[in-house]
C-alpha cells in the first residue's frame, strides 16, 4: 500500500504546483496570488474538496488542467468554486478546461448552491480551434440555464479576454481588482491594428472603466484579499438557491438613529442630499452593501439588513442628477430588482425622483425602452415590495419607482412628499402661462399660483385619500414601519414561475 500512497502523494504534489513555483512567484510579484491561494482565502479554513484533480488535456506537458474545481463552505454553507490557473498556458480555455467547469456548474445546480468563478484567463486555446469555442458555448448555456436558480458570481483576478468575458457578463455579480483585473473583447494589439491607436490594458478594460462607464462590474477592490473578503460578505446576504433557502440572519448591533431621519432630508425640495445617509440611518448599522456604486450614481441599489434580515434596497439619490432616472439608472435598478425577485428577497424602495431626464441624448439612447425595463421589473416581481416616498415623486418616474399601480404591496409617504405629474413651477407655467403674462405683477402672480398648486395638488394627503398611499408617516417611524410591514408580508403568496436574470 505504501508504494501506491507514495505515488498518489507525488501526483497530488505535482498537481498542486500548477505551472511551477517560478510562475507562481511571478504571479505574486504582480500582486496576484496563485489559484489555490485564492480558493483558500475564499472558503472557510480546511473545507475545500477538490474534484477532478487529475483531469488534463491529452498530450500536455502539465500534470493537470489549468483550472481547479471543487466545493467548500463560506460561513458554514456549501459553495462550488472554480479557479483558473494562469501559470498553465495563461489559464486559456479548451475542451477539458470547459468540461471541468461545466460539470461543476451542473453539480452546483443539482445541489442548489451558489457557484463562484475566479477568472484569470488569456482567452481560448487557439490551437484547439472550434473545440475551445464549443467549450465557451457550454459555459454560456449553463450560465443562462441556471440563471435565477442559483446565485452565480464571477471574480476577475487577472485578464479576462475574448469570449471569456461573456460568462461573467451572464452571471449575477462581477468583482474586479484594481490594476490587476482586465476585461475586454479584443486586446490592445488588435485594437492598434484596427484603429491605429495604442491603449493599455487598463485603459481598454480596467476596473475604473467598467465601474464607472460600462457598468459591467458590480464591485471593485483594492487587492485580492479585500476582494475575496467582499465576495464572502455578499454570499452571506444571499440565499443558496431560489427554492426557499434563506440568507444568513444576523444579530446586528443597531444604534438608535431614527432621530437623524428628520434632519437628513432638507425641507427645501431644491436642495440635494445623499440618499446613502438615509439608508445608513434606516437599516441595521453598517449593513448596507452598495452594488455598482460608481455607475449611474443617481440611483443606489444594494443589500442591507433590516432587523437582521436581508432586503434589497433601491433608492433615488438626489445628490446626482437630482435623483432623476436615465438610461443607465433604469437598467441598473431593473436587473437588481429581477435578481431579488429570482431569490425571494424583499425590496424596499426609497423614492425621491424628479422625473425621467429629458433631452435629445437620452431620447436617442432609448430612454423609453430602458425606462420600460424598470417598469416591467417592478410589475413582474412578486416578492414583498414596500415603497417610502421621501420627497419628490413626479410624473412617469413616480409610477416607475414601485407605485401601487404597478404592484407595490405597501406605499408610505413622509409629510414632505410631493406627488404630482410634474413640479409646481412647470405645472403652473403650463396651466396658467397666459394668465401670468397678462397680470400686472407676473412674478408675484406666478409665486402665488405655485404655492396654491403645492397646497391643493401636490401634498401626500391627496394620494392618501385616494388610497394610492397607505399612510403618511413621520421620518422617525420609518424603520419600525418597514420592519412591521415586511414581517406581515412574509406570508405573501409566492409565484413559483421562476425567471432568469437576463443582463440588461
Amino acid at each position: 500500500m505504501s508504494r501506491y500512497l507514495d505515488d498518489l502523494y507525488k501526483r497530488r504534489e505535482g498537481v498542486s504546483l500548477g505551472g511551477g513555483k517560478n510562475k507562481q512567484n511571478k504571479q505574486r510579484q504582480q500582486g496576484k496570488q496563485s489559484a489555490r491561494e485564492r480558493i483558500e482565502q475564499l472558503l472557510d479554513d480546511g473545507t475545500f474538496r477538490e474534484l477532478q484533480r487529475f483531469v488534463r488535456t491529452s498530450g500536455t506537458e502539465y500534470q493537470c488542467e489549468n483550472v481547479i474545481t471543487g466545493y467548500g463552505k463560506v460561513f458554514g454553507r456549501t459553495v462550488c468554486v472554480y479557479a483558473q490557473d494562469f501559470t498553465i498556458q495563461g489559464g486559456s480555455l479548451g475542451e477539458m478546461h470547459s468540461l471541468k467547469i461545466t460539470k461543476l456548474m451542473d453539480y452546483a445546480y443539482n445541489l442548489g448552491v451558489p457557484i463562484v468563478g475566479l477568472c484569470d484567463s488569456a482567452g481560448a486555446k487557439i490551437q484547439e480551434g472550434v473545440k475551445a469555442l464549443e467549450g465557451y458555448g457550454e459555459l454560456f448555456y449553463r450560465n443562462a440555464k441556471y440563471s435565477g436558480k442559483i446565485p452565480q458570481i464571477s471574480v476577475i483576478m487577472g485578464p479576462c479576454a475574448g469570449g471569456a468575458v461573456y460568462s461573467p457578463a451572464l452571471t449575477d455579480f462581477v468583482f474586479m481588482v484594481k490594476q490587476t483585473s482586465h476585461m475586454f473583447l479584443t486586446g490592445s494589439k488588435v485594437v492598434k491594428a484596427v484603429t491605429g491607436k495604442h491603449m493599455s490594458h487598463e485603459e481598454l478594460g480596467g476596473s475604473q472603466l467598467h465601474a464607472t462607464k460600462s457598468g459591467d462590474v458590480h464591485f471593485v477592490s483594492e487587492n485580492e484579499t479585500d476582494c475575496l473578503r467582499q465576495v464572502r460578505k455578499l454570499l452571506s446576504y444571499l440565499p443558496q438557491n431560489n427554492k426557499g433557502s434563506k440568507p444568513i440572519a444576523s444579530n446586528w448591533v443597531t444604534e438608535q438613529k431614527q432621530s437623524q431621519m428628520e434632519s437628513v432630508v432638507p425641507d427645501d425640495p431644491k436642495k440635494a442630499y445623499n440618499m446613502l445617509h438615509v439608508i445608513s440611518a434606516l437599516f441595521d448599522t453598517g449593513s448596507y452593501i452598495e452594488v455598482q456604486a460608481a455607475f449611474a450614481a443617481n440611483i443606489t441599489i444594494g443589500f442591507a439588513k433590516l432587523d437582521g434580515n436581508t432586503v434589497g434596497v433601491v433608492g433615488n439619490n438626489p445628490k446626482y442628477k437630482a435623483g432623476a432616472l436615465d438610461v443607465d439608472a433604469s437598467d441598473k435598478a431593473a436587473r437588481f430588482i429581477r435578481f431579488c425577485d429570482c431569490f425571494h428577497i424583499p425590496i424596499v424602495t426609497l423614492e425621491d425622483v424628479s422625473g425621467f431626464i429629458p433631452g435629445v441624448l437620452q431620447q436617442e439612447s432609448g430612454i423609453i425602452r430602458h425606462g420600460a425595463k424598470l417598469l416591467y421589473a417592478y410589475a413582474e416581481s412578486c416578492v414583498p415590495k414596500v415603497t417610502v416616498i421621501l420627497r419628490k415623486a413626479y410624473g412617469g418616474a413616480y409610477v416607475a419607482m414601485n407605485s401601487k399601480s404597478i404592484g407595490a404591496d405597501l406605499v408610505f409617504a413622509w409629510p414632505t412628499a410631493e406627488i404630482a405629474v410634474m413640479g409646481a413651477e412647470g405645472a403652473v407655467d403650463v396651466l396658467y402661462g397666459k394668465d401670468i403674462q397678462q397680470d400686472d405683477q407676473p412674478e408675484l402672480k406666478r409665486e402665488q399660483l405655485i404655492e396654491q398648486y403645492k397646497k391643493e395638488v401636490m401634498h401626500p394627503y391627496i394620494a392618501a385619500e385616494l388610497g394610492v398611499v397607505d399612510d403618511v408617516i413621520s421620518p422617525s417611524e420609518t424603520r419600525s414601519v418597514l420592519i412591521e410591514s415586511l414581517d406581515m408580508l412574509r406570508s405573501k403568496t409566492r409565484n413559483d414561475d421562476c425567471h432568469g436574470n437576463i443582463p440588461l
